[in-house]
């Protein structure tokens, strides 16, 4: 699944190939992609608008189109791919922007768990999805009495309620994993038990990670790449997720994994006691 890092590579990438390019035709195929309106209000909401700007909140990205804003997520899969715009639709392609200058931002999604929506820009970060987002990884106000007041009621592990959005966005299993790696904290503690100490480990970690995951284009897992031509390098870079069986960088024990929360989570028995 792309992750911050992922997400902010596409949005730089595609800021390089669309930005300033006027819609002035919308294909859609499969129609649950659409959250929000319905897809014929969505396509006449696009038609005729230039991307102005393209930002990310959490793992969203925000194409500015005026007054107008249309939200992407690419949840598990998603893929944009630049193409002229009179080739015939890829496989397992959703939705299509054609541009005035003869190319098209196509969307892939094997899937089809992705979702956009097109809000008032006014209102775009006062109304879901993305009013329900916490704190991006690199605000200011990311304090350790921020994350002591939301996980002093909390009992869930520590792994699962790192991967609440509504707490930090941006942050997935994979970083999780390392996150709790580097902070030396067992993914199974509960989240209310954390110290100050630990609370601060989780968020020096947590920029630490995420802006040289960001520097490296993101990861490259299984079938996700952040975008054509563009190969996330961190995973070379990972040390305990994906590394069952393998032994651990510091204390050569055997990283384990195990499920939190039914996601995988890889850990080291000795440094994350």
């Amino acid at each position: 699944m792309p992750e911050l890092p992922e997400v902010e590579t596409v949005k730089e990438t595609l800021k390089k190939e669309v930005l300033n390019k006027k819609i002035v035709g919308v294909n859609v195929y499969y129609k649950n992609i659409i959250a929000y309106p319905v897809s014929d209000l969505f396509i006449k909401s696009c038609i005729g608008k230039t991307i102005l700007d393209i930002k990310r909140k959490g793992k969203w990205i925000l194409f500015d189109l005026g007054e107008q804003c249309l939200l992407s997520h690419l949840r598990m899969e998603g893929k944009y791919y630049i193409r002229d715009a009179k080739d015939s639709p890829l496989r397992h392609e959703h939705v299509c922007f054609i541009f005035s200058d003869g190319t098209s931002l196509r969307y892939l999604d094997t899937r089809k768990f992705g979702r956009m929506y097109v809000l008032e820009k006014e209102n775009v970060y006062k109304q879901k999805p993305l009013s329900e987002l916490g704190l991006e990884p690199f605000d200011e106000n990311l304090t350790v009495s921020y994350l002591k007041e939301k996980y002093k009621k909390k009992n869930l592990p520590i792994k699962t309620v790192l991967l609440d959005q509504t707490i930090v966005t941006g942050i997935g299993n994979i970083y999780a994993d390392e996150i709790l790696f580097l902070s030396k904290i067992n993914p199974l503690k509960k989240c209310s038990s954390l110290t100050k100490k630990e609370c601060q480990a989780i968020i020096d970690n947590t920029i630490k990670v995420l802006k040289k995951a960001i520097t490296l284009g993101g990861t490259t897992i299984r079938s996700y790449t952040s975008s054509e031509g563009v190969h996330g390098k961190f995973q070379n870079e990972l040390f305990v997720h994906n590394h069952e069986k393998e032994p651990c960088p510091v204390c050569r024990e055997t990283i384990i994994k195990i499920k939190v929360g039914g996601r995988g989570t890889y850990y080291c028995p000795i440094c994350q006691k």
